[in-house]
């Protein structure tokens, strides 16, 4: 089973200038899914990236089968940078 989750700031409740913060957190039951699952939350966020060209994307692994995907604006835009959280 793969479940996944969408965090993000609605329009409504944020300033027009405040930067729309998002992430994916992910977590597979197979490895067969961790590839497909992270290439779709990584391309889902390549279209968030692309808006405003301000940051890139940080793939964070929290422990085995489990990921969270997001925006981070340590990471230069146009690239995709890997993590395991200590």
């Amino acid at each position: 089973m793969t479940t996944a989750t969408m965090e993000r700031a609605s329009a409504d409740s944020s300033p027009a200038d405040a930067p729309v913060l998002r992430s994916i957190d992910l977590e597979f039951s197979t490895a067969g899914d961790v590839h497909t699952g992270l290439e779709e939350a990584v391309a889902e966020l390549i279209e968030v990236a692309a808006q405003d060209a301000s940051c890139g994307i940080l793939v964070t692994k929290l422990h085995p089968g489990r990921y969270t995907v997001a925006l981070d604006e340590s990471v230069p835009f146009g690239e995709t940078y890997e993590a395991i959280a200590a």
